[in-house]
């Protein structure tokens, strides 16, 4: 859930109306434009579209133009410029929406899940990148659609737009308690020995405390394009966690010699859950989709980066499990050896990552809460109101991470409750329907055998995670 990158470095130039029309925008098209993730922070380039007005109005044409422009900008209207992302630009930002928090997990799937499970891995990341280029598809049948919840309304009208708007923000704030989990495990560990008690928190509940609420300001920012080196910065945060492993394995002294069982079928739809958010990221890909110079090229940039990905969760699952054995650890930093210094990096690494994530995972509660304010309110309430709501929200989620510190359960709830659908099931479903009065035979029974396989790995793996993170709370509370 390296979310939001490519929706920050891009934004689409508003059309322009034939030179007889009135160059303002309509009301219902300034909404469904300020509600698009990839146009998260970016502010209107309004000067080279200003001149354009002005010439225009110099020229005899309505003078209105620049009274809609003046509208716009206290509006917050982002200019669109036109897509220009190459196919590398695309495959490093999909690549860096895909890793994330779930790679943390995937040594001790594959631990609990058997050797065996590695088939499990890579079939996820195979039918995630076929559920990529369905979507693509769907964005090409339909040019309005813009964004996921598109996509659910053209298929299947409001109740669509609903049920995909309803789980899109499920999965982030399901994301955001699973990373502030992980950020309270790593800080205990960080400042071990450390005794700041306080009230009635213990060290790492405060440690975690102070974290979450060095990073509340940021959730005021109404111009997220000032903390967009964030994302970036996430990004190589993922990246530094997979070397810091790989230099245990070279540099710690620590022997790969531990063997891993061929199968346990009984921790299948636990894990599976876990694998299922490790490639989380389909509800960005469409605005992936719009940003791309030639989108016929989507599907080649969903199979590199699915394929690159897949590869670094199989290489990093296969490292974490031969090195640590039965003891690995759900978040893979948590097993490395405490005395190394590549072990102190990959903590700060996995401490930071939760840090760059609150303001832009955010920014779509932010977007939907600003479009239900009336346009007249004063740039300052508007962003109180927004500050005062995201701040509750943030909080709530400390709250709920610090009941309930079970990463691996909440990881897998996540990916088995929510993710499952928007990776798998919609997707296949969206087209679908769709597309059902063209499609052919072959990709009817392709995309329903996997609706049906993701309803019970969702359904198998909601059950199992819910029972473990249950026992685990009772068991909790009985001591």
């Amino acid at each position: 859930m390296n979310t939001l990158g490519a929706m920050i470095s891009k934004s689409r130039e508003l059309q322009q109306s034939s030179q007889n029309s009135d160059c303002s925008p309509h009301p219902s098209q300034v909404a469904s434009e300020s509600q698009e993730w990839r146009s998260v922070g970016i502010r209107a380039d309004v000067g080279v579209y200003r001149e354009e007005v002005k010439a225009k109005s110099s020229s005899g044409e309505s003078g209105k133009d620049l009274d809609s422009l003046g509208r716009e900008e206290k509006l917050g209207v982002e200019a669109q410029p036109e897509p220009d992302g190459s196919f590398l630009h695309a495959v490093v930002n999909m690549v860096g929406m895909l890793i994330g928090l779930g790679q943390l997990s995937t040594p001790y799937a594959l631990e609990n899940g058997g050797w065996a499970s590695v088939f499990l891995l890579v079939g996820l990341g195979a039918a995630c990148a076929y559920s990529s280029h369905l979507l693509g598809k769907c964005l090409h049948n339909d040019p309005k659609s813009r964004d996921y919840k598109d996509i659910g309304h053209h298929a299947f009208g409001s109740k669509g737009r609903i049920i995909a708007t309803t789980f899109i923000y499920m999965e982030i704030f399901m994301a955001l308690v699973s990373y502030t989990i992980s950020l309270h495990d790593n800080l205990a560990i960080v400042f071990m020995g450390v005794d700041l008690r306080w009230a009635h928190l213990t060290t790492s509940q405060l440690l975690a405390t102070i974290a979450v609420l060095v990073a509340l300001p940021s959730l005021w920012l109404r111009d997220l394009s000032s903390i967009s080196f964030l994302s970036t910065a996430g990004i190589l945060m993922s990246l530094l966690i997979f070397v810091t492993v790989a230099g245990t394995a070279i540099f710690g002294g620590v022997r790969a010699n531990h063997d891993i069982p061929p199968l346990q079928l009984h921790n299948i739809p636990a894990i599976s859950g876990l694998y299922i958010f490790s490639f989380a990221g389909h509800i960005v890909f469409p605005n992936l989709y719009t940003a791309m110079k030639d989108p016929s090229k989507f599907t080649q940039v969903s199979i590199v980066s699915f394929s690159m990905v897949t590869i670094l969760y199989t290489s990093l699952a296969f490292m974490g499990a031969k090195l640590f054995g039965p003891q690995v650890n759900s978040q893979i930093t948590l097993s490395m050896p405490r005395n190394l210094i590549v072990t102190k990096i990959a903590l700060w690494a996995t401490v930071l990552t939760p840090m760059t994530k609150y303001a832009l995972e955010f920014a779509p509660f932010a977007i939907q809460l600003e479009q239900t304010l009336p346009h007249l309110m004063k740039p300052r309430t508007r962003t109180i109101i927004r500050g005062t709501v995201g701040s509750i929200l943030l909080l709530l989620i400390l709250v709920l991470a610090l009941a309930v510190p079970y990463f691996e359960h909440v990881l897998s709830l996540t990916g088995s409750l929510v993710s499952v659908g928007i990776c798998i099931i919609f997707p296949c479903a969206f087209y679908t329907k769709i597309f059902w009065r063209e499609i052919r035979r072959p990709l009817l029974v392709l995309n329903l055998i996997l609706i049906a396989v993701g309803v019970l790995m969702g359904a198998f793996g909601t059950i199992s995670s819910s029972k473990s993170l249950l026992q685990s709370l009772w068991k909790s509370h009985s001591n």
